[in-house]
């Protein structure tokens, strides 16, 4: 049958709608998803601080302690005896101190008037007889006898040690400094210093020898 201009316009259209119904459907449901409201966010996790394991370093392991070695103790000056290692005793260096500085002082005081047994005799119990002799003989020489008689010459002399400059198990030497004062006008006081030696005999000390502290005592 053969349809009218206006029947197959009207059958057209009905294609058309329903070519466009059958698009809606298929379309509509993936527009209603893409429209969905997004789920809420699930709030992350806070991250919490890792706790620490100790761990031990070689640099914090405490040091070896060395072992134990055992430390002298301190000897104090006090207790310490010198004379321990000298041939002779604290009395003795004391003694022959003593006889040095008297002898000494003696041997440049005098007076015009003294004859040289009387200068050797003030000398008693401080020099040996060898040397008492010695000591006469050049006090009494000519020459210097005579200028003292002159000059009417008068000593006084004072004498401190200086040091020990050597020693041994019978004797030692002193250096000592004479201090001498004379009247002799326009002769001013001199000071000079001597080597003393005194040795033991028995249980003293008697001085044996005086010579220049620079020329030394053997």
């Amino acid at each position: 049958m053969d349809l009218t201009p206006r029947q197959q316009k009207l059958i057209f259209a009905a294609i058309v709608l329903a070519i466009a119904a059958l698009g809606v459907y298929l379309v509509l449901p993936s527009a209603l998803g893409s429209r969905r409201p997004p789920a809420a966010d699930t709030p992350a996790p806070t991250p919490t601080a890792p706790v620490a394991t100790p761990t031990t370093t070689p640099s914090a392991l405490p040091p070896a302690q060395p072992s134990a070695v055992p430390t002298p103790a301190p000897t104090s000056s006090s207790s310490v005896n010198i004379f321990q290692w000298l041939p002779f005793t604290q009395s003795d260096l004391a003694s022959a101190a003593s006889v040095v500085t008297k002898f000494a002082a003696y041997y440049d005081t005098f007076s015009y008037t003294d004859s040289a047994t009387a200068y050797t005799a003030r000398m008693s119990g401080l020099i040996t007889t060898q040397f008492a002799a010695t000591l006469q003989a050049g006090y009494g020489t000519y020459g210097v006898a005579k200028q003292r008689s002159q000059n009417k010459e008068v000593s006084s002399a004072t004498a401190a040690i200086n040091q020990l400059r050597s020693f041994g198990p019978s004797s030692m030497i002193f250096v000592v400094t004479i201090n001498q004062k004379t009247n002799v006008a326009g002769q001013s006081p001199t000071s000079q210093q001597w080597a003393v030696t005194v040795v033991r005999t028995g249980t003293s000390w008697l001085a044996s020898s005086i010579q220049p502290a620079s020329a030394g005592n053997a």
